[in-house]
């Protein structure tokens, strides 16, 4: 029997909606980077929701997996949750390299994001970070700490939290909660 061992890697993409290509809405389009509408699976039971997408590409343009991919990546796998059924996506579509105009920025493009809902009717979200979860929740009062660990019903959707994978790279004793997190989605998923 072959053990299976985790390997990182770069999911495809998502093709952005020809009516967002040039969206010009946020400002972000300013900043150089373009769309990420999501990567992963299209209409895959379980939607990642994390604040922004990360780096795609090194500086020289080859592709990598950047530590956001890596250490969500990891959970996911160390939960028993395959690929298959992840679809990644975000608040913002760009990433936004400069300063930006948050709150109005992500009060207009989280609107993209709730399209994206429509058409991709998942079973299962999971809000990972503080901004993501202030963000969908629309309260920017709450915080992981104090809602991790539960489900919520949130514009019709099952809901849970976490910790940013970028988070727990940082600060490696937030790991095992973001694995706990995503152990309670795979046992969400199967039951």
């Amino acid at each position: 029997m072959t053990v299976r061992e985790f390997c990182p890697e770069l999911w495809p993409e998502l093709p952005t909606p020809n009516q967002y290509l040039n969206c010009k809405e946020c400002g972000l389009y300013e900043q150089g980077t373009r769309m990420v509408w999501g990567e992963g699976t299209s209409n895959a039971p379980i939607m990642v929701v994390l604040d922004n997408p990360g780096g795609r590409e090194d500086k020289e343009g080859n592709p990598i997996v950047c530590g956001t991919r890596q250490a969500l990546q990891r959970a996911a796998f160390e939960a028993g949750i395959k690929k298959e059924q992840l679809l990644v996506t975000y608040i913002l579509k760009r990433r936004p390299v400069r300063k930006y105009e948050k709150e109005k920025t992500r009060r207009i493009c989280i609107q993209h994001l709730f399209e994206q809902l429509k058409d991709q009717k998942p079973e299962y979200i999971i809000c990972l970070g503080n901004v993501a979860v202030q963000s969908f929740f629309g309260n920017e009062s709450l915080d992981v700490k104090h809602l991790r660990g539960d489900w919520y019903q949130v514009n019709g959707f099952s809901v849970t939290c976490s910790y940013h994978p970028l988070a727990t790279r940082r600060r490696p004793n937030l790991y095992p909660l973001l694995l706990d997190d995503f152990k309670l989605v795979a046992q969400q998923l199967n039951s």
